[in-house]
């Protein structure tokens, strides 16, 4: 019954073997968290205490769902966060 339930999530329909990659998907997940989540601090998000703490949460909340081996749907839900944000302050402090 929950294996029906986690196959029926928006990550899974999007990616169906997420669950079977998994190794795959953490070593992705860990590189792009990781390397966007410096360049925002490295552009700026170092200068405002908002920013860096924008940046940090879902940052170490990801990395810490992935020390975890929490189900890979709310490691992808949580990397998506993060690099949304993360893309916003490069934005912002590139125009800024």
């Amino acid at each position: 019954m929950e294996s029906n339930t986690l196959n029926n999530t928006f990550w899974h329909r999007l990616i169906p073997d997420l669950e079977v990659n998994r190794f795959g998907v953490i070593s992705i997940v860990i590189l792009l968290v990781g390397c966007m989540g410096g360049i925002a601090v490295g552009l700026g998000a170092i200068d405002y205490l908002w920013q860096l703490i924008a940046v940090v949460i879902p940052t170490m909340l990801t990395l810490s769902l992935l020390l975890a081996v929490a189900p890979i749907h709310q490691i992808m839900t949580m990397m998506a966060i993060a690099l949304i944000i993360d893309i916003i302050l490069i934005i912002a402090n590139l125009i800024a």
